[in-house]
């Protein structure tokens, strides 16, 4: 029997909804959350992605203050205008476009973040707390994976959990996250990557398995034991002429196999990929609430 879908479109629907009716109730108390957006430069796919943070704003009533710089434009400018930011009462959450023109040191901008407006929670402080199970900005993506295998039911305390990937954005945090004493974590991890021997032996012991290695069919039918929970959060590229682009969108995961022996598995695109300007909302009214001593 083939694995029921995880429909990522539809939970991140669903949470925002959510977002929107939490939003109207903070404008009847004159609160409005706000969102800044830094973009530098002129690389199409971050132009698109801001593109669609702005419109996910502008729908759930989010105030989006957003500034276009030109590429070449000063590391000492940039910071300039994340500290006018990190002033202004009207916006909550501060978001700098990833990856920065080469001549700017992204460490030096990401550090001039007040940790109180870091809603993609990269901020070594918001890490730092992450790790030791106090209240942070939980990174977005990998807050994404778990609202899902939230929402589609899964249980996540007790579960054995392999993690293929140890990126700082989605590998590292997720593990963290999952490893805390609350209702979202309680599991056991371990954390693969291109080094682990015996790839195939570890994520067969998986009850959940999250592919973040970014490479096609990392995770094949062979690795995947029967009835397991996969999450993909892999989005690559490969050729395909009978596509208008001459390209496909696929996962880290070997779709078709594995969702032969899956209980449940992320699509790609269409899973994790909606999740995560999801949750960068959901940051945003949480730092708007924080900051107005609202507590829900």
């Amino acid at each position: 029997m083939s694995a029921k879908i995880i429909d990522g479109k539809q939970v991140a629907a669903d949470m925002r909804a959510e977002i929107k009716n939490e939003v109207a109730e903070l404008k009847k108390q004159n609160v409005v959350p706000g969102l800044g957006v830094i973009l530098v430069g002129e690389d199409p796919a971050s132009q698109s992605y801001v593109k669609a943070k702005e419109r996910a704003c502008e729908e759930a009533g989010i105030f989006s203050d957003d500034n276009r710089l030109s590429a070449d434009t000063s590391e000492d400018e940039l910071i300039a205008l994340v500290e006018k930011m990190n002033n202004d009462d009207k916006i909550n959450g501060i978001l700098v476009q990833l990856p920065l023109p080469k001549h700017i040191n992204e460490s030096r901008v990401l550090l001039a973040i007040d940790p109180d407006k870091d809603v993609d929670g990269f901020h070594p402080m918001n890490v730092g707390k992450m790790v030791v199970g106090e209240r942070a900005f939980l990174p977005c993506t990998p807050h994404g994976c778990i609202q899902l295998l939230k929402r589609s039911g899964v249980k996540i305390e007790g579960a054995k959990v392999v993690i293929v990937g140890r990126s700082n954005i989605v590998g590292k945090p997720l593990a963290n996250m999952l490893i805390q004493k609350n209702e979202n974590g309680n599991a056991t991890v371990t954390v693969c990557h291109t080094r682990t021997k015996n790839l195939k032996d570890e994520v067969l012991q998986a009850d959940i398995i999250v592919a973040a290695a970014g490479r096609p069919n990392t995770v094949t039918a062979d690795m995947v034991k029967d009835g397991a929970v996969v999450i993909d959060v892999g989005v690559n590229r490969v050729e395909d002429a009978s596509r208008k682009r001459g390209y496909r969108l696929v996962g880290d995961v070997d779709f078709e196999a594995v969702k032969e022996k899956a209980s449940l598995i992320t699509p790609v695109p269409g899973g994790v990929g909606p999740m995560t300007i999801t949750m960068l909302l959901f940051n945003t009214l949480e730092s708007a609430k924080r900051a107005n001593g609202i507590t829900t």
